[in-house]
């Protein structure tokens, strides 16, 4: 035994420290006794049970009304794979987060990198720019709707300014999921770029400082000390962007409600189209697993792989 340790055994300071790490554990334990049963009680009532009836209601054929009775096993699983305009939903949500992570992400974090400064304006900027998020999805949804309208709408009215005929953008096959696209940007993009603003914020300034003292040019300031220091927030934002675009549901709706033709269903429209207002909950209950496989094992996996850390 070291001097030291002898020293703290005779002045009592291991029994003292002992007896703290005891209340702590005490205090956890009472923590958990108190708040979990609770919490445990919720999730499982609103989270366990619904995707437990979900699972069970995809092995029948019913249409909600009554008990389920007709059992059929995994066969809405291979009607909805068989279904085009589910492989067309499913592409859908595939083009959505490609939009996100190659055009929205990286249009938040330039106008993060040049709002992040204190100047004139910058503030009102912010704001400007966070506006469409505070606004309800359906809001949005239906005043773009009016903005697209190829007969009276904004866009009606600046091509009649050049002597030009509107294109019906919400009509078409071609074109109602590059409008739905450009939405998706304009609603989130400010999301994103708050959060780098806030890492950017909290940034420690010292760093910068010492590299543009050792001579970095401004780029490789950026490069090697700004981008590092907000990887824990752009895997943040990539994860938040990926769940979002597979939820995305309620932006859709006034805009198209998935057409025409089923152009335009996310995986979400296309269940709300074909199981809910169908009536064929067995078939939606199994676009809902199917949906919540998806995202269950995206982020796990994401987790896993990428915020393993944090």
């Amino acid at each position: 035994m070291s001097q030291y340790s002898g020293a703290a055994v005779i002045s009592g300071k291991p029994a003292a420290s002992g007896a703290r790490r005891r209340a702590a554990t005490d205090g956890r334990l009472a923590s958990l006794l108190l708040f979990l049963p609770p919490a445990l009680l919720l999730f499982t009532l609103f989270v366990v049970l619904p995707i437990g009836e979900a699972a069970w209601y995809s092995g029948f054929n019913w249409n909600g009304f009554g008990s389920p009775t007709r059992w059929i096993g995994f066969d809405n699983y291979r009607f909805v794979f068989d279904t085009r305009g589910f492989g067309t939903a499913f592409r859908n949500n595939l083009l959505i987060i490609a939009v996100s992570l190659v055009i929205q992400l990286p249009l938040a974090l330039t106008l993060a990198l040049i709002l992040a400064d204190k100047f004139r304006g910058s503030v009102a900027l912010r704001m400007l720019f966070f506006l469409p998020y505070v606004l309800a999805e359906v809001a949005t949804g239906l005043i773009f709707s009016f903005i697209y309208d190829g007969n009276y709408g904004l866009l009606a009215s600046i091509y009649r300014t050049f002597g030009a005929e509107a294109p019906h953008l919400l009509a078409s096959t071609q074109t109602s999921m590059l409008a739905i696209l450009v939405v998706v940007i304009w609603k989130y993009f400010g999301f994103h770029m708050m959060l780098f603003i806030a890492a950017l914020q909290g940034m420690d300034r010292n760093l910068v400082e010492a590299a543009r003292i050792d001579g970095a040019s401004r780029w490789q300031v950026l490069r090697h000390v700004v981008i590092p220091l907000l990887y824990p927030t752009i895997r943040l934002s990539v994860f938040f962007a990926v769940v979002g675009s597979l939820q995305l549901f309620d932006l859709v709706m006034p805009l198209t409600r998935g057409g025409p033709a089923d152009s335009s269903n996310t995986m979400v429209t296309f269940l709300y189209n074909h199981g809910v207002s169908r009536m064929r909950v067995g078939y939606g209950s199994a676009i809902g697993v199917i949906l919540f496989v998806i995202c269950v094992t995206f982020a796990i996996t994401y987790k896993r792989w990428f915020m393993r850390d944090e």
